[in-house]
């Protein structure tokens, strides 16, 4: 079977920081969504949220169902984003076929029954960056450019936080139950993300940190803001972010990453924000 996954249970502010280095890291670090040739996932209880990859190389991969979700077929009850940040490939959702290119995404809708990736060229696989979260109704599957995307300039170079906000699986762009997924570039010279920071205790959400440069690294931090910890990540490795902790992050170098969110409110606005003083 080409598709491995491990289930993680929810931890509360309470528990959370009590953890060492290296508990914090198994609870929240995904360290590897990518391998050759097959379907990496992480599902974890904050919102029963799926996280992981499929990277195709020398055959298409079958998304078939795995035994947590106690499902005849993996999107029976769930809807799926895909973004693709490896090159180009194909995902072909019950017989249809969809190009997606570096940076397209891809929204596939309840009750798509086969879903299959493949790869144009093994010497430069695709990589299918996934995420997954229950659904209630079936929306129709739907790809989306980055010239289709919602987009936002945040930031300056002044305060080290320049970047681009692209939101490709958002209302407005594309109808969803409750998942929500873009990607934020930041520009040369900046190396913060999501600051200042905040929570949204109505949804959970997910980093996906890539186009890290080979020799650096991003510093996540996460926590309470009054009660923060970090984890150093390397390049193409995703964090779990509860609905009561901050997310953000510094590197030593400017990176690009991919958030997905699911939760009660679609409201991409729907922030507590956390005065950067406040922080501890």
């Amino acid at each position: 079977m080409s598709i491995h996954y491990e289930s993680r249970y929810a931890l509360g502010p309470t528990e959370t920081k009590h953890l060492d280095t290296t508990t914090l890291r198994q609870h929240f670090l995904i360290e590897t969504v990518f391998t050759d040739g097959e379907i990496q996932l992480v599902y974890t209880h904050y919102d029963r949220y799926i996280a992981g990859g499929a990277k195709p190389v020398d055959k298409p991969l079958r998304l078939e169902t795995i035994d947590a979700l106690k499902a005849p077929y993996f999107l029976e009850r769930r809807e799926l984003g895909i973004i693709n940040v490896g090159g180009n490939g194909q995902v072909a959702v019950d017989g249809t076929v969809y190009t997606l290119g570096f940076k397209e995404a891809l929204y596939v809708g309840k009750g798509s029954k086969e879903v299959v990736f493949s790869s144009d060229d093994r010497a430069n696989p695709a990589k299918f960056y996934l995420n997954s979260a229950p659904a209630h109704h079936a929306y129709p599957t739907k790809k989306v450019t980055k010239a289709a995307a919602q987009v936002v300039e945040l930031g300056s170079l002044e305060t080290a936080n320049h970047r681009v906000i692209n939101k490709l699986l958002v209302a407005g762009v594309v109808d969803t139950c409750q998942l929500q997924m873009g990607m934020t570039e930041l520009k040369a010279g900046s190396v913060w993300n999501t600051m200042p920071a905040h929570t949204h205790d109505r949804r959970m959400e997910v980093y996906f940190y890539f186009e890290v440069p080979e020799g650096q690294s991003v510093s996540h931090f996460m926590g309470q803001p009054q009660e923060t910890r970090h984890i150093w990540m390397q390049n193409e490795q995703a964090v779990i972010s509860p609905p009561w902790s901050v997310h953000a992050g510094a590197g030593t170098s400017n990176y690009t990453f991919i958030w997905g969110m699911a939760g009660e409110n679609m409201d991409y606005g729907d922030m507590d924000g956390c005065a950067i003083t406040e922080l501890k």
